[in-house]
């Protein structure tokens, strides 16, 4: 509206400077006096204007007949295309100044202007692949998108634009959430142009989302070929979709063929845990675990993590937890510093019962960097070391409103899972997943409650009852151990993880 109301004030500004100078003119005094050979005209303002304006005129219709003088000439010296060439000049410039016209509008987001600018430029130029670039960008943005397509589906009958009309046709199918299609399109887009960066990351994305692992190793391959991944990265990347796979196999039955995809995820990145995981189990069932260790190991040195310590439990699961906790030594002083560390030593302290070792194992944990396993795991001790209902409880309270501590997280959109995928189930964008603790708007509070009749409930059933004095001996023979079952039956529900102590209960209770 805007730009309308200036357009029609400066048509009357220029109308009225034309008026005023045609009424200057006229009002002026004398003229223009032309003297040649002896002749003498004398010509008013009024006439002065008109015979220079005339003039101009004449200039330039004889720099045309020239040109087209010099076409003829040329015509009839043999050139055939001559004449056709000078008319046709005219038209391509016409065109080109339509289009450039229509690319600053594209530019600019006005998509209808655009749009009459490609229409004019497709009138005067003969260049499809130019014109109809244009119309069908121009009409994506006015929102005509079965004029786009049509557009589009025009420029696959050229060798030279088809690439960019199956590219074309794909982005619509994206927007309308036809992955199938759109994976199809992909695939014939890159082989036309296999170094197409765009199109290698669209293909990968859609062939994670639809689960065909196979298939996206091979893209996967491609953009390491053509220099668009680095190496490090292609080799972490292609363990993820070697484990997706070998899940995938897993799920089918295929047992063999699982343990062998999972341990050669492990080698291509073994820092990946859910690899180094599924691989330990394979060569336990392979009778070999020793290579399950080294590799669990390996992991824990690169990132300490529950999985890990479950999985190194795993190996031996009818031991003692005296024999455990010396068992676990090769993990524990690999990280000693580590948090996930001396949450671990603590645990195996605690499932020992040897409750003020643990205390010392955890640390400043539960004052410093507390969350809901550290002060769950300073219940457990307190309750094992004796202590009163309120010291329990007042831990078990901080317990419930305190953040879970790393989770797996996605480093686009911050989304947090339960497990890991290779794709997260939000945004999903492919290996984004990081074992982290979520940002402070992210973690998860309200988790836990579970825990609280597990762990306190025997002492409600024992409020009917009188205490005895609490002495030497009588810490002596207070329950503790059925009571730290619980403990950490409820650690293991509320963390939704198996921790590496989980074995020992079966142990404590045949030991109760």
């Amino acid at each position: 509206m805007l730009w309308l109301i200036l357009k029609i004030s400066v048509f009357f500004v220029l109308v009225l400077a034309l008026a005023w100078g045609a009424w200057y003119v006229l009002d002026m005094d004398g003229g223009v006096t032309i003297q040649a050979a002896g002749i003498e005209v004398v010509l008013t303002p009024i006439l002065s204007v008109l015979a220079l304006v005339t003039m101009v005129i004449a200039v330039w219709l004889l720099l045309k007949l020239a040109g087209l003088l010099v076409a003829l000439l040329k015509f009839i010296n043999g050139d055939e295309t001559a004449l056709s060439r000078y008319f046709d000049r005219n038209r391509e410039r016409k065109g080109f100044t339509a289009l450039s016209e229509g690319m600053m509008a594209l530019a600019s987001g006005e998509g209808r202007v655009a749009l009459a600018k490609a229409a004019k430029a497709e009138k005067y130029l003969d260049q499809p692949e130019l014109t109809n670039l244009l119309t069908a960008q121009a009409a994506e943005m006015s929102g005509d998108r079965n004029k786009a397509e049509q557009v589009y589906r025009r420029l696959l009958e050229n060798e030279k634009t088809r690439f960019v009309g199956v590219r074309g046709i794909m982005r619509q199918k994206l927007e309308d959430g036809d992955t199938v299609t759109a994976q199809k399109l992909a695939e014939k887009a890159l082989s036309i142009k296999p170094k197409h960066q765009e199109t290698q990351d669209v293909l990968l994305r859609l062939q994670a989302q639809a689960e065909d692992w196979s298939g996206a190793r091979d893209t996967l391959k491609l953009k390491l070929k053509y220099g668009s991944l680095p190496r490090d990265v292609h080799k972490r990347r292609d363990a993820v979709l070697a484990l997706s796979e070998a899940k995938g196999v897993l799920d089918d039955g295929n047992d063999i063929a699982a343990r062998e995809a999972a341990i050669e995820a492990n080698r291509m990145s073994p820092d990946l845990v859910p690899a180094a995981v599924l691989a330990a189990k394979g060569y336990v069932a392979q009778g070999k675990p020793k290579y399950a260790v080294r590799l669990l190991k390996k992991a824990w040195t690169a990132q300490p993590h529950p999985d890990l310590a479950a999985a190194f439990a795993a190996i031996e699961p009818d031991e003692t937890p005296q024999a455990r906790l010396k068992r676990f030594e090769q993990f524990t002083k690999l990280r000693p510093e580590d948090r996930e560390t001396k949450l671990l030593r603590a645990e195996l302290l605690i499932a020992a019962e040897d409750f003020p070792a643990a205390r010392r194992a955890l640390g400043d944990l539960a004052q410093n960097a507390p969350d809901a396993r550290a002060l769950t795991i300073m219940a457990a001790i307190e309750r094992g070391e004796g202590a009163s209902d309120a010291v329990v409880k007042g831990w078990l309270a901080r317990a419930l409103s305190a953040p879970r501590g790393p989770q797996w997280v996605c480093d686009k959109c911050h989304n947090i899972h339960t497990e890991w995928v290779p794709v997260c189930t939000n945004c999903q964008a492919f290996d984004t997943l990081t074992w982290q603790a979520p940002p402070a708007n992210q973690m998860a509070t309200p988790t836990g409650l579970e825990m609280l009749p597990l762990i306190v409930g025997s002492i409600e059933d024992r409020r009917d009852t009188p205490e005895p004095d609490i002495d030497a001996d009588a810490a002596q023979t207070e329950p503790a151990p059925q009571d730290m079952d619980d403990v950490f039956d409820a650690e293991l529900v509320d963390d939704g993880e198996k921790s590496p102590g989980d074995t020992r209960v079966d142990e404590t209770k045949e030991k109760a």
